[in-house]
């Protein structure tokens, strides 16, 4: 009866939200670095920011509280970047992600997947896979990162995350997304 229990348990976890991502093995690697922003995270930051009227601000209020987590893996070096594409192409076949788009700018490639939402306009998985980042584009304290890979999990609205990226200037493959 005990062995059923832990079988049961077991095969339970990942419906309880207590599964492991297959990104977690990059966690503890000296060669790749990571940012692990969980919903109490985003929740007290939500909070902080309430009382702020600016419309960004509300903007990302309402997307943060829309996040369950977001993991950023970042590296430089050569042997890591190639761990980091076969597992994400690995976990893209094995989750049955939808390719969103990708875009190219020189060497840059940047690739986007989904895991469809509640509807056409929401996602509950965004996976942003990015190799070849130049010196422009890449270097920050004197680090240029070679591959970034950002998975981010809720009930996201693409829209929003569109609109805002374009307000925050960053990369403009992001831009597209609010096109979507």
């Amino acid at each position: 009866m005990k062995k059923l229990s832990i079988l049961l348990v077991a095969l339970a976890l990942p419906y309880l939200g207590i599964s492991q991502s297959i990104f977690d093995k990059f966690e503890d690697s000296e060669r790749i670095g990571t940012v692990t922003i969980n919903k109490g995270m985003l929740s007290i930051a939500a909070k902080i920011m309430a009382h702020d009227e600016d419309e960004d601000t509300q903007e990302f209020i309402e997307i943060a509280k829309s996040i369950n987590n977001i993991k950023i893996f970042m590296s430089e070096d050569e042997g890591a970047s190639a761990d980091m594409s076969a597992t994400m192409k690995q976990y893209v076949r094995s989750s049955k992600l939808e390719e969103l788009m990708k875009v190219r700018d020189g060497d840059t490639h940047v690739n986007f997947y989904i895991r469809n939402g509640k509807d056409d306009h929401h996602v509950a998985e965004l996976l942003m896979f990015v190799t070849g980042i130049d010196d422009k584009h890449g270097r920050k304290h004197g680090r240029n990162f070679e591959t970034v890979l950002l998975t981010m999990t809720g009930d996201i609205d693409l829209a929003k995350v569109g609109s805002l990226s374009k307000k925050m200037k960053l990369h403009k493959g992001l831009r597209k997304l609010d096109q979507h």
